[in-house]
């Protein structure tokens, strides 16, 4: 026995062997284009993870129907005065953070809108939460506590498999509650278990099991487009120009000084002097400078029409 090793006691019970678990789902297997990658040049490198990444959009265009019917359901919630909920561990549940957090300044969307879930608590946007994701009782104690009937809940799990995110789907069905699942495995199990099953098949990875890279990016593009639809949908965009947007910089408020010029045709004085008379609300500009009509009778309209641009514009041309 070695200085300062302890040796064990013949009554202690010996310690328990940590789970493990060798998951079957695609983003595990091994990629055969890249297996001599620690031997290629950086250029070859990037080439094979740049060739890689391009069947990504394709994969996603192969679920945009589910993706469409998750949009149809949680424009639903959100007008009957529900939310909407991301659950995920790992990049997933990290991917839901950041689509979540830019909603509100892009669109100025009420922050309680889009709620996300992360396996390990907020300490898990920076570093591995050791066995969260394994907690699936975790994830079902997270939604009993938040998940209401009328919510949307989106499970975000690249393999598909994931304890804590699996936990938190089936304790917000329980409590009655729309469910979707959204991973990188079209083969996942649990896709008999949710009201929506968003399978994107984005293969293997380059970096065998590294979740971070196409299936990441694949789960990335799937949130971008539902959630940037939802905001549509919900009438928080004109045209295609962001009118909801909270001017929190400069860069920002020129922004809408732009989006005014742009939608009206008027001058940027016009639109200036105009944005100044609405306090600085642009939906409120906007419709004035529109329909002609005096700021007071745009906010009213914009009332009356639950705050839906094109609904105030008829409202004043009847």
């Amino acid at each position: 026995m070695t200085a300062g090793s302890v040796e064990p006691d013949e009554d202690t019970p010996a310690p328990l062997a940590r789970p493990v678990v060798r998951v079957g789902a695609p983003t595990e297997r091994r990629n055969p284009l890249s297996v001599d990658l620690d031997l290629m040049s950086t250029r070859d490198v990037l080439t094979i993870i740049n060739e890689a990444d391009r069947r990504v959009p394709a994969a996603v265009a192969a679920v945009l129907d589910e993706i469409a019917t998750t949009v149809d359901l949680a424009v639903a919630a959100l007008r009957g005065g529900h939310r909407v909920h991301y659950f995920g561990a790992g990049t997933s549940g990290r991917l839901g953070v950041l689509d979540a957090a830019e909603l509100a300044p892009t669109f100025n969307s009420p922050r309680h809108w889009f709620c996300a879930h992360l396996a390990g608590g907020p300490d898990a946007m920076w570093r591995a939460v050791e066995d969260a994701e394994d907690d699936d009782r975790g994830g079902a104690a997270d939604a009993a506590g938040c998940v209401h009937t009328g919510d949307l809940v989106v499970g975000l799990a690249a393999s598909g498999r994931t304890p804590y995110v699996l936990g938190a789907l089936a304790a917000s069905r329980a409590k009655g509650a729309s469910t979707v699942l959204l991973c990188a495995n079209p083969e996942a199990e649990a896709a008999r278990s949710v009201d929506v099953f968003i399978g994107v098949d984005t293969g293997p990875e380059v970096v065998t099991g590294s979740t971070r890279m196409k299936a990441g990016t694949a789960q990335k593009l799937v949130l971008n487009t539902f959630s940037t639809a939802v905001m549509v949908r919900l009438g928080r965009v004109y045209s295609n120009l962001m009118i909801d947007m909270v001017a929190t910089n400069a860069k920002l408020r020129g922004r809408m000084i732009s989006i005014l010029v742009e939608a009206t045709g008027c001058s940027e004085e016009v639109c200036r002097q105009a944005l100044n008379e609405a306090d600085g609300d642009l939906k409120t500009a906007l419709v004035s400078l529109v329909s002609g009509a005096e700021v007071g009778a745009a906010r009213a309209a914009l009332a009356r029409s639950a705050d839906q641009v094109r609904g105030a514009l008829a409202l004043l041309a009847s």
